[in-house]
């Protein structure tokens, strides 16, 4: 096999030649012409954009076929893990840690139903164990089997079954019902579904682009997906009296003034909505806080945490850009005098971290999510009473940034400025909180009144 570096691509053009509308995707590896066509202008720009992306990432093709390593491997799997492998690898370079932790945990739910019924079979939690800490790694990072896993790894390797049967509408099915439970047998939650569906679509896509399969089966199943809720529940939102007690409350949670260092954190989700991946990153260098008056937060840094196996760094919390948006864009956030003042105090009592966050552990790094979910449940203990503790009102602290989007628009902020703000486009934003804009009803029920009465 000659392969090279000198990758040329051109841009994709319809077929003028074919009754049929169809695409061609060219492209040339050292000065030769290769070339795809596909039925739709999406499939083919996605195929494209796959061969971009590899020799972005520096990967040599193939002069003969015209295809990156990683699609040859992919091309060469015979069975259904060899390709999702061969997906994880292809995928994993440009991909997020968060993003890289979803695939894996979508397909290690789906390969245990594609497989053949061989005698040895594993229990469901050691396959699934197997999956995410050995076979859904890139081939590079993945550690020596241990000594316990020896004989489910083999297992699983001998008894997936071959991609082909992925063309028959029962063997995906299989899948499908797989999508839907949990480890315990018990129902999955509908976004758990939906998010796991759409990384065994993009498997499926990527074999039809590789023209492993003739088709997305996925296409052909009528099979409907449990609808999910994207709308805030009116119940999780605090008001600003109740959300002043649970700001002090955690003032006196743990030891050696825990709950102190962060009450300033989850102040900066309730009166800027930042998200908690926001706000654990935010810098002083980010913050404007004049001495009176109204001061402004500039963000542009999200450090989501996720496991260190998904990391390029091995470091827990990934240095990312703001959801949804440009790795260099920034979200400017006017930030009320209240907010100003805690963060002023808060950095004269503690400083910063040497990269000049405001928020950080008690050893200098970024704070933990489970550090401050227990001191969060910890505060609606002695700010809540026994029936407030146990209602979803402020159950996590994402649920201040609710509170503020909702007190925002119920003061009247128009929604374009509420969703710049908060980081959202508009229209999401009155889709996601359209339960929690109160005063609405009355106001509709008048003028119908007023018309009626005309």
């Amino acid at each position: 096999m000659t392969t090279s570096y000198d990758v040329k691509f051109f841009e994709i053009t319809r077929n003028k030649s074919s009754k049929t509308p169809s695409y061609v995707v060219r492209w040339s590896v050292a000065r030769k012409r290769s070339s795809k066509t596909y039925r739709t202008k999406a499939l083919a720009e996605s195929f494209l954009s796959d061969l971009r992306q590899a020799a972005k990432r520096g990967e040599a093709f193939d002069v003969d076929s015209g295809l990156p390593m990683s699609m040859i491997k992919a091309k060469d799997a015979r069975s259904v893990l060899e390709f999702a492998q061969a997906f994880i690898e292809m995928k994993w370079p440009h991909a997020a840690a968060k993003s890289r932790d979803s695939m894996s945990d979508a397909l290690a739910t789906v390969l245990p139903a594609l497989t053949k019924d061989r005698a040895g079979r594993p229990d469901a939690r050691e396959l699934r164990t197997v999956l995410r800490k050995l076979l859904l790694l890139p081939e590079d990072k993945r550690p020596t089997v241990p000594q316990q896993h020896t004989a489910a790894v083999a297992w699983m390797k001998a008894a997936s079954l071959d991609l082909a049967s992925l063309e028959e509408a029962k063997t995906v099915r299989l899948a499908l019902h797989a999508l839907t439970l949990c480890l315990d047998g018990k129902a999955a939650a509908s976004t758990t579904i939906a998010r796991k569906r759409a990384v065994f679509h993009a498997l499926l896509e990527y074999a039809v682009e590789l023209e492993e399969l003739s088709a997305n089966p996925l296409h052909k199943i009528k099979w409907k997906p449990p609808k999910t809720t994207e709308t805030v529940d009116p119940r999780v939102v605090v008001n600003p009296r109740q959300a002043q007690e649970l700001l002090t409350a955690v003032t006196y949670v743990g030891r050696r003034g825990r709950g102190r260092r962060l009450m300033a954190l989850f102040a900066c989700m309730y009166y800027a909505a930042l998200r908690p991946t926001e706000a654990v990153g935010l810098r002083v260098q980010d913050c404007h806080l004049p001495a009176s008056g109204w001061g402004r937060l500039t963000i542009d840094v999200s450090r989501p945490e996720v496991n260190t196996q998904w990391t390029d760094t091995g470091d827990a919390h990934e240095e990312r850009g703001l959801k949804h948006r440009g790795r260099q864009d920034v979200r400017p956030v006017p930030v009320p005098p209240e907010l100003v003042k805690i963060l002023r105090e808060h950095i004269a009592e503690y400083g910063t971290a040497k990269d000049g966050r405001i928020f950080r552990s008690e050893r200098g790094g970024v704070v933990a999510s489970t550090a401050y979910t227990e001191v969060w449940q910890a505060a609606r203990v002695l700010a809540f009473t026994p029936a407030q503790v146990a209602s979803p009102v402020a159950k996590r602290p994402y649920d201040l940034r609710h509170a503020a989007v909702s007190l925002w628009l119920n003061a009247g902020v128009s929604a374009p400025d509420v969703a710049e703000r908060a980081g959202h486009s508009v229209d999401v934003l009155l889709r996601v909180y359209a339960k929690c804009i109160d005063g609405q009803q009355e106001i509709a029920n008048k003028r119908i009144g007023d018309a009626l009465a005309a």
